[in-house]
């Protein structure tokens, strides 16, 4: 069997790593000129730095395992993360349950409540039970007000924006239950893994394999359009930067774009599946890299509930990660999720720069600006699909109504949130049932 399977982020790269290790002809065709999407990589002092933030909770198994199986568990380390909220001009631990009982914005009754809920959401596995209402009302009516107000609003506001109120309380459960997973049995330091040849070497390693078992992977390489004939997908045109589309002929096509791009791709599916595409709605990841020649906290991972902050969090990847791998620079990621229609989306660089350096000095007052060596932008639309009550109802079959035309793309995780480790788990499963359906076939 061929196999046409458009995008060559975490999904398609495993989507092909899994149908080659069963003999079948995989093509991986991608549209830029990098590999894994969202986790790929640019050169930072003689090393390789994500694009945007990762990192492995203890409970991404699908990815560890993935990591092992190319060989290269011997580069994936799990180190304690230093967890921080920044509220009302100050940074206060916020890893551990004690952390939480010392959070003086809150009075000790509003601590112990915020406490007891959490702890019943990691004890909670039925996720359907909070499908219908909001993040917000559930906090409210559990947690309080004051709670929602200082911890969960600002949070919720910068993950979705304009959309905070909409947002199911599914999507915070799978949030907190994810998390406890990696604090381990005690329930206290949370550990994150991270391989130190980067994402980046990962996916590399598996576009090798992937040719290994004789698949091939296409940069630059656009798919215009799904072909159909008699209601069945039968291949993909195909286009090269600078030459005539050509029509490529495959015995089943997996897509992995996000569902806005999909739908342009094969406008011959039904009228109620391409509802569920376009209805889909999306944020985009803004992201503003520094290079520094010093630490800008003590802190990985620093929430930003202060709303009068332009980031909502600060991601300081050398306070995990060996600086020694980027020359011994200091990372920081800046991160914000944004509309398309958002001033910040649309500001130049340098400009945004500029706008943050002023609040970088609320996290740390003895910030300069000299301590900048150098500094990155990157936008990453799709990023973050908008995860509304009762959002199951609403989410595509990974099966389209096209016959050999299957979907996978991030709205199709749930009720985990999107993620490198879902998007893995996702392709494979996509390649068993489409390997399972030309079984039934022939």
């Amino acid at each position: 069997m061929r196999v046409g399977i458009i995008g060559a982020g975490a999904a398609g790269l495993a989507a092909a790593f899994e149908l080659t290790k069963y003999g079948h002809r995989a093509e991986v065709l991608e549209r830029a000129p990098f590999l894994a999407g969202q986790a790929s990589t640019f050169p930072v002092g003689g090393g390789q730095l994500e694009k945007g933030y990762h990192h492995l909770f203890v409970s991404d198994t699908d990815m560890v395992d993935l990591i092992h199986e190319l060989g290269l568990g011997n580069k994936l380390k799990w180190m304690e993360s230093k967890v921080g909220l920044f509220h009302d001009g100050r940074i206060w631990d916020f890893a551990t349950p004690m952390d939480l009982l010392r959070f003086k914005p809150l009075t000790l009754t509003q601590r112990l409540r915020v406490g007891f809920w959490t702890f019943a959401l990691q004890k909670t596995s039925k996720w359907r039970k909070f499908e219908n209402i909001t993040a917000r009302d559930w906090i409210i009516e559990h947690m309080g007000y004051r709670a929602y107000q200082v911890i969960w609003e600002p949070l919720l506001r910068g993950k979705f924006g304009d959309y905070f109120d909409q947002i199911s309380m599914t999507w915070l459960w799978g949030k907190v239950y994810l998390r406890v997973a990696s604090r381990g049995k005690t329930l206290q330091k949370e550990r994150l893994g991270y391989p130190m040849c980067s994402f980046g070497e990962v996916f590399n390693v598996l576009k090798q394999h992937i040719t290994q078992q004789g698949g091939e992977v296409r940069l630059a390489t656009a798919a215009n359009r799904v072909l159909v004939k008699s209601g069945i997908a039968c291949g993909l045109e195909i286009q090269l930067e600078g030459k005539e589309p050509e029509p490529t002929d495959y015995d089943a096509v997996i897509a992995t774009t996000p569902s806005y791009v999909f739908s342009r791709l094969a406008p011959e599916l039904p009228q109620e599946y391409l509802n569920l595409l376009e209805h889909t709605q999306y944020l985009s990841a803004v992201l503003m890299i520094l290079e520094l020649d010093r630490p800008l906290s003590t802190k990985y991972w620093l929430s930003v509930t202060d709303r009068s902050l332009p980031f909502v969090a600060v991601i300081e990847h050398t306070n995990m990660i060996d600086r020694s791998l980027y020359g011994g620079k200091h990372i920081v990621y800046l991160s914000n999720y944004l509309g398309h229609n958002s001033e910040m989306y649309r500001k130049d660089p340098g400009a945004l720069l500029e706008d943050f350096i002023p609040h970088l000095r609320k996290i740390n007052p003895e910030f300069d600006r000299s301590w900048i060596l150098g500094y990155h932008h990157h936008r990453v639309d799709g990023a973050q699909p908008i995860v509304g009550i009762n959002y199951s109802q609403r989410i595509p079959d990974h099966r389209t109504p096209i016959k050999n035309l299957y979907l996978a793309n991030t709205t199709q995780i749930y009720p985990e949130d999107r993620g490198t480790n879902y998007s893995v788990r996702m392709g494979r499963r996509v390649a068993q049932m489409v390997m399972k359906d030309n079984q039934t076939a022939s």
